[in-house]
């Protein structure tokens, strides 16, 4: 049987056909073999724990965060075994590294919950876009306005836009006066952050949640609560006016 004269017998394989192949390593990354103890690697962003801590020495601190000064990893992992905890890596890149013991699968569900706080109370700002005509009516107008003052509201930055047809890009002011009815009837919550410019047959302005606005307006909106509050003085006046009725009742 002739073989190939670059292989070494041990490093060759007997297929089933007969036929010999080279013996691969167990893994290869970048064309070099690697063992198996340097191929086993954790998730990124994760942490060594337990076993998977490869080497022999850690700085070790406990469960009460005190530290306990440099030891050999078995020693430290029958520590937390004892405690019924877990010896995690927080520090890899130290010499030697350092280790905490600690509850691992609360430690992840707190560092999860506050990842998902994070991403809720985070928002996504967008550019909404809303078109006006320059003889819009009077009820397509608070409908518009009122889609515009929901995506205010909501954190969004809106592009309004006067579209102009035919003869109407010749008469520009009336599209700025509906620019102008926007800006009167969103006042409280919005701000202009580009004022009204011509783009072709288009005039355009962009407007944007104003922080400051909102707690003036909210403080107007309590005043006029508390003026309407203190004109319901009815019951008395029908109970006056009751008494005389009795009293005749009574005369006669």
């Amino acid at each position: 049987m002739r073989l190939v004269s670059n292989f070494h017998l041990s490093t060759l394989v007997l297929r089933v056909n007969g036929s010999y192949s080279p013996r691969l390593p167990w893994r290869r990354q970048g064309g070099v073999a690697q063992s198996k103890e340097s191929v086993i690697a954790t998730v990124p962003g994760d942490h060594r724990v337990n076993e998977r801590i490869r080497v022999e020495n850690v700085r070790l601190i406990d469960n009460e965060g005190n530290q306990r000064g440099v030891t050999t990893t078995r020693e430290a992992l029958a520590l937390a075994r004892s405690l019924d905890l877990d010896l995690v890596e927080i520090a890899p890149t130290a010499q030697p590294p350092v280790c905490r013991i600690m509850d691992y699968g609360k430690f992840k569900f707190d560092e999860a919950q506050k990842a998902k706080e994070s991403r809720r109370k985070t928002q996504n700002v967008g550019v909404k876009e809303m078109k006006y005509r320059p003889k819009i009516g009077p009820g397509d107008f608070d409908t518009k306005t009122r889609l515009v003052e929901k995506f205010l509201t909501e954190g969004h930055k809106v592009k309004v836009t006067i579209m102009f047809r035919g003869r109407e890009s010749a008469h520009p002011e009336l599209g700025k006066k509906i620019l102008d009815r926007i800006i009167d009837k969103l006042v409280d919550i919005a701000k202009v952050e580009s004022a009204a410019k011509l783009d072709g047959r288009n005039m355009i302005m962009v407007l944007g949640p104003d922080k400051k606005a909102k707690p003036k307006a909210e403080a107007v909106k309590v005043e006029e609560v508390k003026t309407e509050e203190p004109a319901t003085p009815a019951t008395p006046l029908v109970v006056e006016a009751s008494v005389p009725a009795q009293e005749s009742q009574e005369e006669s």
